[in-house]
């Protein structure tokens, strides 16, 4: 299973809800969407950055395998903080980006039940952060101009050396 890659079209697209109970491919999509994240040592990966537009979340904050499927978030705090963010899609940089610094975010397991997770720090980050790549945004689009613009070239200087 391949990851898209900034600027594949495919990572602007809004994931639609699943229906777990009613999905027998969800339990292999999270294996395989699990298998790519730790395979390129990342933390989290949405469905939509393997081109599946379907509204489920794999993690992992070394506390084993999660996965979430329809997560959206039904709280936030005022408190922002900034912090630096990689994401699998757009590899070799990281970028300041200000999100709350604590969230409630509700799911569905894979099994169909209602899960509801009062999470801070990176956890609130991660969700955030997964939650935008099913709405079809990633790092960059978070960014003002001048930090974007920074930021592509950092992306396309990174992207020429692993070439």
């Amino acid at each position: 299973m391949r990851i898209l890659r900034y600027p594949d079209p495919g990572l602007k697209q809004r994931a639609v809800e699943v229906d777990p109970v009613a999905d027998p491919t969800l339990r292999d999509l999270v294996a395989r969407m699990a298998r790519a994240m730790y395979d390129a040592e990342g933390i989290g990966l949405a469905a939509t950055q393997v081109g599946v537009l379907k509204r489920v979340i794999v993690y992992d904050l070394e506390d084993g395998l999660h996965a979430l499927c329809n997560p959206r978030i039904v709280e936030r705090s005022d408190d922002l903080e900034e912090g630096e963010e990689g994401c699998l899609s757009v590899p070799g940089i990281s970028v300041p980006v200000r999100r709350s610094a604590s969230v409630v975010c509700e799911g569905v397991s894979l099994d169909g039940k209602r899960v509801v997770i009062e999470a801070e720090g990176l956890l609130a980050r991660l969700f955030q952060h997964e939650i935008d790549h099913l709405d079809g945004t990633v790092i960059l689009d978070r960014l003002d101009p001048e930090q974007r613009k920074a930021a592509l070239k950092a992306y396309h200087e990174a992207q020429s050396q692993s070439a």
